[in-house]
């Protein structure tokens, strides 16, 4: 790394901001009204966002020191490092290059990293993906039946499944017509059995996404699907003359670095598409592990996504940290756990869309800033992450808003609307989707000015009422806007979380690019996997408790 970890609670700004929070007493009410110019303040344009911070509890002496704090950490030095591919995921030794999968082809300045033209590997393996998806596509790639392929199944798991399902449910409109995608993760056999039941075996192509081609998840149910593949095959006559080899080579491709297992699966290794070490799972949904949606969306709309992650991208790279949205809202998310005492944050998209959004920011942020140590293997004396949750539109409003109003604990939420909407609807003479969007203002300024015991009287409310129904307001919220969801849209909106999660991560001093705490479970599941198969040699190694529930399923699995 280029420079020392800095201990954020040892900086001046940290100290100062802990005697701003100590003077601090609420008061968005307040605030909006003796500062006229706050909304011009604290809204900001980045690439096509439109981003409102005027709701979050913060004033200019707290702005102001949080950014020192970004100084004082070296926020500026460490974003050089990322972008110019220096190994600032120091455990695994590794660039961070996720902003290169998005480059421009003809980039002003190459990017060669460890001896490598970064930008001719990824356009070479882009150009690759592409010609695949035009020829499934066209119909010119068929299954063994000669077929066309109708509906294509990723099977992955974490980054591999979590960023290709968000998209595809975000840019169903995109999709080519006659051409589906489906997803497989769980290991549990119920998604593998409910996603291909009412497929044909002849239209359906499975893509294995795994760099190594040995994560157990992706390669048992891999496996579960060839065997659905030949099976039905079979069943029909369509395996009559010729071989299973054959059969599974025309409806399985490979994500994957491991050719020799490719192969060894019956994939042919020229049907694989690889990615580097320095993606990371959760930063990888614009590679190669986007696959199955430059076949579905189409090549041009998957170009059309990288474009706006690399409008994101610039913006973070390039802007003053005053004016830069990806800075400003990674401090305020440290504001808001170490010094508000927040402990969870909302993502509240008001796009039906975008219902599988907050999920994929849980691994984003979770996975990446879920640590206990700094990048320097220090234990850390102040909070880090946060749980991130959250649901679509007014569902919310009818589930869990009650608790961000009303409850004890202070919940920041990050409000995302459109101003147009992909299906226009009239309900007699009302546009649905402003309605839609009058409970998106709503929330927020219901959150942030609450409702006074005065104003709750004066509705003629009964006296021994009247406290459950005051609001306190000062909830903090971010509001984004922007016009319409399209591909470049949401890889904006991506490279957005993407770079606030990296913010946080520098100013905690943590390395955000492992995951080491998601391998103990994995390798403990190998170990009792014999125990469960009923193994009283390894059975009799595990902790009682371990012991007893594995007695129970023993004692209670049907033979």
């Amino acid at each position: 790394m280029s420079k020392h970890i800095v201990d954020p609670t040892t900086t001046g700004a940290w100290a100062e901001l802990k005697s701003l929070r100590e003077d601090l007493s609420p008061d968005l009410r307040g605030w909006f009204a003796t500062d006229p110019q706050r909304t011009e303040k604290l809204s900001f344009t980045a690439a096509d966002l439109h981003v409102d911070l005027s709701k979050n509890l913060i004033t200019d002496d707290v702005l102001a020191q949080l950014l020192k704090l970004a100084d004082e950490v070296g926020l500026e030095d460490r974003r050089t490092a990322m972008f110019s591919g220096e190994h600032i995921n120091v455990t695994e030794d590794r660039a961070v290059l996720h902003t290169a999968l998005r480059r421009p082809k003809d980039a002003a300045e190459k990017l060669t990293v460890d001896g490598q033209d970064v930008d001719a590997d990824v356009h070479e393996v882009l150009a690759k993906v592409y010609d695949f998806a035009d020829s499934v596509r066209s119909g010119e790639w068929t299954g063994v039946t000669g077929k066309k392929i109708e509906t294509v199944v990723n099977i992955g798991i974490g980054g591999s499944d979590l960023g290709p399902v968000m998209v595809y449910e975000a840019l169903k409109p995109y999709a080519q017509q006659g051409l589906q995608a489906r997803f497989i993760s769980n290991i549990d056999p119920t998604d593998a059995a409910e996603t291909v039941a009412d497929l044909d075996p002849e239209t359906t192509l499975f893509i294995v996404a795994s760099k190594t081609f040995g994560t157990l998840e992706t390669l048992t149910n891999a496996r579960v699907c060839r065997a659905w593949l030949l099976d039905g095959l079979r069943s029909n006559g369509a395996l009559e003359g010729k071989e299973d080899n054959e059969a599974v080579a025309a409806h399985f491709v490979a994500v994957s670095t491991a050719l020799d297992k490719v192969e060894a699966f019956g994939i042919d290794p020229k049907n694989a598409f690889g990615f580097w070490n320095w993606v990371g799972g959760r930063y990888s949904v614009d590679s190669a592990i986007g696959t199955v949606l430059a076949i579905v969306l189409g090549p041009d709309s998957f170009e059309e996504f990288l474009a706006g992650f690399h409008a994101m991208d610039e913006h973070f790279r390039t802007t003053k940290l005053a004016q830069n949205v990806p800075a400003l809202m990674g401090l305020l998310n440290v504001w808001n756990v170490n010094f508000l005492g927040a402990h969870t944050h909302a993502v509240l998209p008001y796009d039906q869309y975008l219902h599988r959004f907050p999920a994929y920011l849980q691994q984003l942020t979770m996975e990446s800033n879920g640590k206990g140590v700094t990048a320097e293997g220090k234990q850390v004396s102040y909070q880090t992450g946060e749980v991130f949750w959250g649901e679509p539109g007014t569902n919310g409003q009818h589930a869990f808003y009650q608790l961000i109003h009303q409850g004890t604990r202070i919940i920041p939420a990050d409000f995302i609307a459109f101003a147009n909407p992909v299906h226009p609807t009239r309900d007699g003479e009302q546009d649905v989707h402003e309605l839609f969007l009058a409970n998106f203002l709503a929330q927020t300024k219901a959150l942030a000015f609450g409702k006074t015991a005065d104003e709750v009287r004066a509705e003629g409310t009964a006296e021994n009422i009247v406290p459950a129904r005051v609001f306190t307001g000062n909830r903090p919220t971010t509001s984004i806007m922007a016009s319409k969801l399209t591909p470049s849209v949401l890889g904006q909106l991506i490279a957005l979380y993407e770079h606030i999660t990296f913010v946080q991560g520098v100013v905690w001093g943590i390395d955000s690019f492992d995951q080491w705490g998601v391998e103990l479970g994995k390798q403990l599941a190998l170990q009792l996997a014999d125990a469960v198969a009923g193994d009283r040699e390894v059975l009799a190694q595990q902790d009682s408790s371990t012991q007893s529930l594995i007695g129970y399923y023993l004692e209670h699995r049907a033979q």
